[in-house]
């Protein structure tokens, strides 16, 4: 893989340059036939070589899709907790049968790597935007867990930055290589279901929560746990190991601004990104209203209703989406299974059931858009848009009221409070 040039700071690279010459001393020249590409491997010109940057739970799922995958190098993991450190190394060194991934506490001492190609997001939300948009800078293509930003104006500097640094990014928004989901949105978005009328999302509740203080409890070392860094662009708060570990508050909440954004924004970017899809991945609504009766609607600007249903319709599993059209409708959930308002709308075709929502195909359309340079189905724009769409769905929800979004300027229409939500305060260094 060709690499754009990375800057490395002076003292790694004379380490690097030392390493490399005493490695080149003492190997023998015997060359592997793997590294030539034979007996099935991959050469090394036609490998991604890949580092992993806060790989926890959903993170050691992806980590396990990108080992599969037989052009895939995975070198380097960086993660503020040392003991998750050497259980991803560990993951790593069997797979390949080595002991050469190398860990950091620092993820910017996996951008600094002038050998790795594009990196594994997976911290927690809080770190997505800002640690995406540093590999971008860096030169780095990227896969980065979802949700991929905590507001709106973090959403359109994500978008702003692959589209000025070229690099390729994948939100983790893996139903989109999924065949029924895709066909449902395929209807939906060529006309089969007539002029599209509803959307519907089925987000993990409707809460808006503002991030708190826990109890402080006593702060590991920092060769342990770096607590600093895991707190990173969020408002510092005394340590808890709930934090540490991923809590949500009750009822499906989460911490907006901060770690999360509550079941409209977690769920939400998977199903509201669906019905993005659905419609053509237009701009996102530029209505929202509060909850109503357990639905909050907000409208597109040529009419179509984007609906947040708080509970499902016919029972095909998590994360439902339903699609309704003058002349139709369908709905797809993660049990891999469609139903349809007439058979006809399949045409003849059969579209494969996948259940479960595996990632493996959206990170291998990741990983053909690296060597192609070609959008990727789950590409910054389309995260973007919808994105916006959650974050400002969550604002009308913590408000109680209607806000109506301006897609021309990215503001809310005559509206100070709203307005006040769409972006919050970074501490040093990580402003972007």
């Amino acid at each position: 893989m060709s690499k754009q040039a990375t800057q490395v700071p002076r003292r790694r690279f004379l380490q690097n340059a030392v390493s490399a010459a005493g490695a080149a001393a003492v190997a023998p020249m015997i060359i592997p036939s793997s590294a030539l590409g034979r007996d099935g491997a991959v050469a090394p010109s036609d490998r991604i070589v890949v580092g992993g940057i806060g790989i926890g739970r959903r993170g050691g799922y992806d980590l396990g899709c990108f080992l599969q995958q037989p052009d895939v190098q995975f070198v380097a993991v960086a993660d503020i907790k040392k003991k998750r450190q050497g259980e991803v190394k560990k993951i790593i060194d069997d797979n390949y049968g080595n002991a050469d991934c190398v860990t950091y506490r620092d993820f910017r001492d996996v951008l600094g790597r002038s050998d790795i190609d594009a990196v594994l997001i997976a911290t927690g939300p809080n770190w997505h935007a800002t640690a995406a948009m540093t590999a971008a800078k860096a030169g780095k293509d990227m896969y980065c867990e979802k949700p991929v930003t905590k507001n709106i104006s973090q959403s359109l500097i994500l978008a702003e930055t692959m589209r000025r640094t070229g690099r390729v990014f994948q939100a983790g928004t893996q139903r989109r290589n999924l065949p029924h989901f895709a066909f449902a949105c395929e209807l939906a978005r060529t006309g089969k279901l007539g002029k599209l009328k509803k959307v519907y999302a089925h987000p993990a509740g409707m809460q808006a929560m503002m991030s708190g203080w826990l109890v402080p409890e006593t702060e590991p070392a920092r060769e342990d746990v770096d607590w600093d860094m895991y707190l990173g662009p969020a408002a510092w708060r005394p340590f808890n190991k709930k934090l540490l570990d991923g809590f949500n508050f009750e009822k499906g909440g989460g911490f907006v601004g901060a770690f999360n954004g509550g079941g409209v924004l977690e769920w939400g970017s998977h199903c509201v990104d669906l019905c993005q899809w659905a419609v053509d991945d237009c701009l996102p609504p530029v209505e929202y209203n509060a909850p109503k009766d357990g639905e909050l609607v907000a409208r597109y600007e040529n009419g179509t209703e984007l609906i947040f249903r708080e509970k499902g319709w016919i029972p095909l599993g998590s994360c439902p989406v339903r699609f309704e059209g003058e002349d139709g409708w369908v709905e797809a959930g993660d049990s891999g299974k469609m139903v349809l308002s007439s058979p006809e709308l399949l045409a003849g075709r059969t579209v494969d059931e996948i259940g479960g929502y595996p990632a493996t195909f959206h990170v291998r359309d990741f990983l053909d858009c690296v060597k192609t340079r070609r959008q990727p189905k789950g590409n910054a724009d389309a995260a973007c848009n919808a994105h916006i769409a959650c974050h400002a769905a969550n604002i009308a929800l913590h408000l109680g009221r209607q806000v109506n979004y301006d897609n021309t300027t990215h503001t809310f229409i005559n509206d100070v409070q709203a307005n006040r939500l769409r972006s919050e305060a970074l501490r040093e260094p990580w402003r972007l």
